[in-house]
């Protein structure tokens, strides 16, 4: 069957495409994305995709051109006559708007949603949504893959002898709990208040940390204001080491610089986005061969449960 797979690689996600592409040992659809003057985007694929299952691979990070380019590129393949359009959305753009948190504010998470299955869509595969929940938004399969596959076995490279689990926040409770009891280790959360988006005032931390490995559990870092005053607090609270596993390095604003200058030992990352700059505190691990097994999984008509750690 893989002999009628098409991978795709948006521009943003070129490099972790064509890493995907290895492990089927095929190249990626030939194709161009040509932009006009005014900087509006036309996808061209140079190849017939009449009757095949095409999977074409972007994250939707800023800028929005890279959500735009992944629909027009969907609607050529759909009016190309592709059977079977499958995108893996490693990092799902707009996922932290999933609800109406004040008034007179739009529902992202959902309108993405929407705007996929018009575009063409016909499966998405993606990992670590901000909230689960938002697979919910979709009215056509959503494979939900766990960052944890990967991070797991690195942790245990680790040898942490104080191994405890944190949550940088309330919100990261569940995920940071989960890894707690993979590891039958305990748990403290960092109970954070803000004054103001991207900002904490405060940060208070609930549960003995003293001589402890401390390993902080997130899906996205986006500012790092949040990891680095949790480490902090963590440190001034008596913890030997302070790092950090989050799946997706938005990494926006001066994060590098705040990373740099921190209590973090290291910063564990996938590269679901790619890293603006290099820095001597984060370390990217590739999800390539993870979404590289579900692909094949699923165009096999085959189970994907055995890749949840």
């Amino acid at each position: 069957m893989t002999d009628k797979i098409k991978i795709f690689g948006g521009s943003a996600s070129r490099y972790l495409a064509e890493e995907i592409a290895n492990h089927y040992d095929l190249p990626l659809i030939a194709s161009t994305i040509q932009k006009f003057s005014d900087g509006e985007i036309q996808p061209i694929i140079h190849e017939s995709v009449r009757g095949c299952y095409v999977c074409f691979i972007q994250s939707t990070f800023a800028p929005a051109d890279n959500i735009m380019e992944l629909l027009l590129s969907v609607d050529a393949a759909k009016r190309a006559s592709a059977k079977y359009i499958t995108v893996v959305i490693p990092y799902f753009g707009y996922a932290r708007q999933d609800r109406k948190d004040k008034p007179r504010v739009p529902i992202a998470a959902k309108l993405m949603a929407n705007i996929l299955t018009s575009a063409g869509v016909n499966r998405v595969i993606t990992m670590d949504l901000h909230a689960p929940q938002i697979q919910g938004f979709f009215n056509i399969p959503v494979d939900h893959l766990d960052g944890s596959a990967v991070f797991i076995p690195y942790i245990k490279s680790l040898n942490l002898k104080e191994l405890t689990f944190a949550s940088p926040d309330v919100g990261s409770t569940k995920r940071a709990r989960a890894y707690a009891k993979h590891f039958h280790s305990e748990m403290v959360i960092c109970d954070k208040y803000r004054e103001k988006a991207n900002q904490v005032a405060g940060m208070t931390v609930i549960g003995n940390v003293v001589g402890k490995d401390i390993m902080l559990v997130d899906d996205i870092v986006d500012t790092a204001g949040t990891l680095c005053s949790a480490s902090q607090a963590l440190m001034d609270k008596g913890a030997k080491s302070v790092r950090a596993i989050c799946t997706h390095p938005v990494l926006s604003g001066n994060a590098y610089e705040r990373i740099a200058d921190s209590a973090l030992t290291e910063l564990v990352v996938c590269n679901t986005i790619p890293l603006k700059q290099e820095s001597e505190k984060i370390k990217v691990l590739s999800v390539s061969p993870l979404f590289a097994t579900a692909i094949k999984r699923i165009f096999e008509h085959r189970s994907i449960s055995s890749l949840f750690v």
